[in-house]
């Protein structure tokens, strides 16, 4: 269906056009006619399926911007933000504000982004300035509000984007806060891709009737991981892992890959594992600041790097097209993360690769994951760089090595030469050289013997 046929007006349905996006994905048919209408709306779909514009569009569309004759109306709500969007992430904020750009067109709609790791001044000075849709994260937010700079007091509507994550328990203190600044009148939206029973719960005490849209298979034992993914899980040791992944990453298909780690040292000490074998990598953890993680990503987006080893703070926020292969390098914390991992490929529709490398001591708790998502990978597979199935299962050529480049040289120090014995000829210049000193000596000890 086009999003024409949902109701939605010319300029956005053009600025859609103009990115190449026409028909709309299943979420955005359920979702878009509701939300239009004003009603709250808890949408749950798979990763990498369009809930960004489930819950974008109709935003939009309820926002008045300032070229808007009715914008003068407003009175002193003017140049105050009518749409707040909540995310887990500075990456996932960024990628909506982005989106919601885009989608905007020629609307004139101010866009500001509000995350933490960069100056307030900026930041204070747009809203000084006015602006119309906040998108960022709590922590920042609350900041601003706290020091009066965001006036939350005209929002008309709300939307916390992953919100299993924004309402878990540790998020909560946060975001009761921030609802507490809100009007009771306004719309809500939470989207996500997991929203477990609990959940759903604390999110209907901040809800009016809300609306629960689930755009998934219901055969698909709580699944959400999208079907054209090829799903590869083995067992891996330690030692060989990164020869295995740099051969994967050489696969006739891997155009452009994501590598996730538990930790941020184990993603640096992979990125830069992965560049001394000759591979254009970029690494994405909290160990670098705001302005190199933009940088990495960005480097990312526009193709001058092909891998991005990140910590699973970036699965939530990173929505990059054309991601053909996922890895896992050790096993995700449970059935979420891994759903949340792997949905960074196989987006809107396209087919994705996601290889999972599991230790020894995590086969418990993957045989958690495997059984939660209903998966067929109960006993994984022994694997190392060497195994054959790893060529054939992803198309590796035959003789691919786990480097692009030459091995370095191994530089040896050089060795030391023994020292030279001294020569009867030099002992006796040494001998020569120290006699005026042993003379002065004698000299003293006569005098001194001469005054006593």
């Amino acid at each position: 269906m086009k999003f024409a046929d949902l109701g939605v007006n010319d300029q956005i349905c053009t600025a859609l056009a103009n990115a190449g996006i026409v028909e709309a994905f299943q979420i955005q048919e359920l979702t878009i006619p509701l939300a239009l209408e004003g009603k709250d709306v808890i949408g749950q779909a798979k990763t990498g399926t369009g809930k960004t514009l489930g819950f974008g569009i109709p935003l939009l569309m309820k926002i008045t911007p300032p070229a808007d004759e009715k914008y003068q109306s407003l009175g002193i709500a003017m140049g105050k933000p009518q749409a707040l969007v909540i995310a887990p992430t500075r990456e996932l904020g960024l990628q909506v504000a982005d989106d919601l750009e885009r989608a905007s067109g020629t609307m004139g709609l101010r866009i500001l982004r509000v995350y933490g790791g960069k100056s307030y001044e900026p930041q204070i000075e747009a809203l000084q300035s006015g602006v119309d849709i906040v998108v960022g994260t709590p922590g920042r937010i609350l900041d601003l509000a706290k020091q009066r700079h965001l006036d939350l007091g005209f929002v008309r509507v709300l939307v916390l984007d992953e919100a299993d994550e924004m309402l878990d328990m540790g998020f909560l203190p946060d975001v009761e806060k921030m609802v507490s600044l809100l009007p009771v009148s306004r719309q809500t939206m939470l989207f996500s891709a997991t929203m477990p029973g609990q959940i759903i719960n604390l999110a209907r005490r901040y809800m009016s009737n809300p609306t629960h849209i689930r755009a998934v298979n219901p055969d698909d034992k709580e699944s959400s991981t999208v079907d054209a993914i090829e799903q590869h899980v083995w067992r891996a040791h330690i030692l060989d892992k990164n020869e295995l992944v740099a051969k994967v990453l050489q696969a006739t298909t891997c155009t452009k890959a994501i590598i996730f780690c538990k930790t941020k040292r184990a993603a640096q000490r992979v990125s830069d594992d992965l560049t001394e074998r000759g591979f254009s990598t970029v690494a994405v953890h909290g160990d670098l600041s705001q302005v190199a993680r933009e940088k990495s990503l960005e480097q990312f987006k526009a193709d001058k790097a092909k891998i991005l080893v990140a910590t699973d703070v970036a699965a939530r926020g990173i929505d990059i097209d054309a991601v053909s292969h996922v890895i896992n390098f050790e096993c995700p914390e449970d059935e979420k993360a891994y759903v949340h991992r792997i949905g960074r490929t196989g987006r809107a529709g396209a087919s994705g690769v996601a290889v999972t490398l599991v230790d020894w001591a995590d086969l418990t708790r993957w045989s958690n994951i495997n059984t939660a998502l209903g998966l067929a990978f109960a006993d994984p597979l022994e694997t190392y760089s060497s195994s054959e199935h790893v060529y054939v299962g992803l198309g590796i050529p035959a003789g691919t090595k786990g480097r692009l480049n030459a091995m370095p040289p191994v530089s040896t120090p050089p060795k030391s030469l023994p020292p030279k014995k001294s020569s009867q000829k030099s002992s006796n210049s040494n001998s020569s050289s120290s006699r005026p000193k042993a003379e002065r000596n004698r000299q003293r000890t006569n005098k001194f013997r001469d005054g006593q």
